[in-house]
């Protein structure tokens, strides 16, 4: 027995699938679930035949209602609507009035379903309908809408004038962002043959005042020739500069911190590190920070020994403590580039531009400038005079002015675009930084844009954003932890356990780098990607964002900033006093028996302003408490320069000469620690309680 689907019938029948299936239900008692569900031939001509007749007369007479209807509307109200628009468009519409008696509402003229997007314009409303213009406009007064032409209206307002005409519209369910990639697909199959030599990326990293701004303004004195070849403005973060008919071009953002917050966004822009060293200096803590961070990020390293003009320089020694970090010179038989400059008498500055180059050249860096482009933000500032202003670099494409662009989650057409010497530029192309005008909200640093057909496009690609990442914060999964960490090998998630270490000691920062190093598997791999003496700081915290890596403190504490940011990026932050504990916890995850039972509430913290010492009492602590509360009965740790020194109790907390439970913040109070007399003025007190907590199953 033949069957038919539903929409087939409402088809035939001259009535919308929605109503063909109520009518079933109601009338024939058959229950449909949608339009392409199917009922028997038997059915189907009973349907009919019931139908035909009323069908017939009630089509008739709704287009003799229409025509009365249209007719009562005042005409002028829809011919000046009409003329607002171009005279080709005017054409159409008296064109269409003259045919005004001959509109049919018979289905078969029609599609019985119409994709849609989420907004749509009256005069592509119509051409979907392939209805009459001015009586599109006349349904839609009747609804309460008054609308142009070229006006936008919801998918709910014109679901409600295609019901009018037999038409059911359905809601594109596509998605924004699969759109982007499928644009840029469609530039990739040309890449290779389109693809030209761009400018390498360069960012300079190093220890403070080892000369990295004497070094950048070095080469921007030298390099920096005619207004083409790029100046330098303090508010733009990147400028670019000539050698030999080549570009370089380099972000004005040096430091570690700014690096990897840009790489933790998702942006690698970076090609080459310059990472700059003193010669009577040596290698210093942030210097190690900084090749701990290439490292992590993959970037190549150009070592620039500076100052080689002081007394004291010394090349080799410099060399002999890069070996130390897997850093080797290529005189010594390694693959490390490092160059010898001075940035005050500028010795060596066109040797290490030559390195930078023929780095690059290695790199075979390359860009389609033919394709829309697409690039990374570097800065990006609200100007009360110009709106929104944003430091864009191109990575591949070239951008225009006029393009509809798409930065992150906000959108907008560009009004106008500046050089780095902030003159007026019409396009840029891959590797060029420009500063652009006319962004709907201020960007962050480290977005990605794309050039996208019209701003239409673009601000509904904004939305879809802004609606994932509201999503996103709502059902957010932490980052790589301790406690989920079994778990997620078992998904097959992770495969690596990255890990950040900070002690008080260096000794014991070698201790666990090594025994955590010696737990990788076949199956996990244990990295320590940075280890350093000092407290747990912000930059520690970005690191791990940006590497989806645990930290491990021993001895040591997070500061406020770094409990925030950990707080915000999900980051899980482990503290230990002792150094087995840390490596029985790592193994415990990696086997999936791990049991904290405990969880460590910070209750308060309170600063040491004055000392007193009696003998009969020992030393008095006159503190001011400068956040959460000090408890009397809670454990308490003294913090000394971001380590920890001890751990013990009070043995009495007063206000003034009253004994108190509690002290709250802004209140000043005097304490004594139990069995220790060596509190110093700039002490920390920290009150902790151990909180018990429930243990999911793994």
């Amino acid at each position: 027995m033949s069957k038919i689907r539903v929409y087939e019938l409402a088809k035939e029948l001259g009535i919308s699938s929605k109503k063909l299936i109520a009518l079933l239900k109601d009338e024939f008692d058959v229950v449909v679930k949608n339009h392409m569900s199917v009922i028997e031939d038997e059915d189907a001509e009973l349907i009919k035949e019931l139908l035909q007749d009323s069908s017939k007369d009630d089509n008739e007479k709704e287009c003799e209602n229409i025509v009365d209807e249209y007719e009562k509307i005042a005409e002028e109200e829809v011919v000046n609507l009409a003329k607002k628009n171009k005279k080709k468009k005017n054409t159409d519409n008296k064109s269409n009035k003259a045919n005004k008696d001959n509109i049919s509402l018979n289905s078969d003229e029609v599609s019985d379903i119409i994709e849609v997007d989420e907004t749509i314009t009256v005069s592509d409303l119509a051409s979907k309908l392939h209805q009459p213009i001015a009586d599109v406009i006349k349904n839609l007064m009747l609804s309460g809408v008054m609308a142009a032409i070229n006006q936008e209206i919801n998918f709910e307002i014109a679901e409600k004038v295609a019901q009018k005409y037999n038409v059911e519209l359905v809601k594109k369910e596509e998605d924004l962002d699969d759109r982007l990639a499928e644009e840029a697909q469609e530039h990739e199959e040309d890449d290779d043959a389109n693809k030209v030599k761009r400018p390498p990326i360069i960012t300079v990293m190093g220890h403070v005042d080892h000369g990295k701004t004497s070094l950048l303004d070095a080469i921007r004195k030298s390099r920096v020739t005619s207004s083409e070849a790029g100046g330098i403005t303090q508010h733009i973060g990147a400028y670019t500069v000539r050698l030999n008919d080549e570009k370089i071009t380099f972000l004005d953002t040096p430091g570690h911190e700014a690096f990897t917050a840009m790489r933790a966004r998702g942006a690698q822009i970076t090609d080459i590190v310059i990472l700059v060293v003193a010669a009577d200096d040596g290698i210093m803590p942030q210097t190690v920070e900084a090749i701990n961070h290439c490292k992590a990020a993959n970037v190549p390293v150009i070592v620039a020994i500076n100052k080689i003009d002081r007394p004291g320089a010394n090349i080799d020694r410099v060399k002999q403590e890069l070996t130390e970090y897997g850093l080797v010179a290529e005189d010594w038989g390694g693959d490390t580039i490092c160059v010898p400059v001075s940035a005050k008498t500028h010795e060596g500055i066109d040797n290490l531009l030559e390195m930078v180059l023929l780095t690059a050249e290695m790199l075979e860096l390359k860009a389609n400038p033919s394709r829309k482009a697409n690039g990374t933000v570097v800065e990006a500032q609200l100007d009360k005079g110009r709106g929104a202003v944003a430091t864009l670099l191109v990575q591949n494409g070239t951008l225009h002015s006029g393009d509809s662009i798409i930065v992150g989650s906000t959108y907008g057409r560009i009004r106008a675009m500046f050089s780095d010497s902030h003159k007026k530029i019409k396009n840029a192309g891959p590797s060029i930084p420009v500063e652009i005008l006319g962004l709907s909200e201020v960007p962050e640093a480290g977005d990605r844009f794309h050039v996208v057909k019209d701003e239409k496009t673009a601000r509904q690609m904004a939305e879809a954003r802004k609606q994932k990442v509201r999503e996103d914060n709502l059902n957010s999964s932490h980052r790589v932890s301790l406690e989920d960490f079994y778990n997620q090998i078992r998904e097959g998630t992770v495969k690596e356990l990255t890990i950040i270490v900070k002690a008080d000691v260096q000794g014991s920062v070698e201790a666990i780098k090594s025994s955590l190093e010696k737990l990788s598997t076949d199956d996990v791999k244990v990295r320590v990607i940075h280890g350093a003496v000092g407290a747990i700081t912000e930059t520690d915290v970005t690191l791990a964002t940006a590497s989806n890596a645990v930290i491990i403190g021993f001895n040591v504490r997070p500061d406020s900033k770094a409990v925030s940011a950990a707080d915000k990026e999900g980051v899980d932050i482990k503290t230990y006093r002792v150094i087995y504990e840390a490596i029985e916890d790592i193994k415990s995850a990696m086997i999936g028996m791990l049991e904290p039972e405990y969880k460590e509430v910070i209750v308060g913290k309170a600063e040491v302003r004055e000392t007193y010492k009696i003998s009969s009492v020992g030393t008095i602590a006159g503190c001011y408490v400068l956040d959460g509360k000090i408890n009397r009965n809670n454990d308490i740790r003294v913090i000394r320069d971001g380590i920890v020194i001890l751990e013990g109790k009070l043995s009495s907390l007063k206000r003034f000469k009253d004994d108190v439970k509690e002290v709250n913040a802004g209140y000043e109070c005097g304490l004594t620690i139990e069995k220790f007399n060596d509190i110093k003025i700039g002490d920390v007190i920290e009150s902790y309680t151990m909180q018990e907590i429930v243990r999911k199953e793994l």
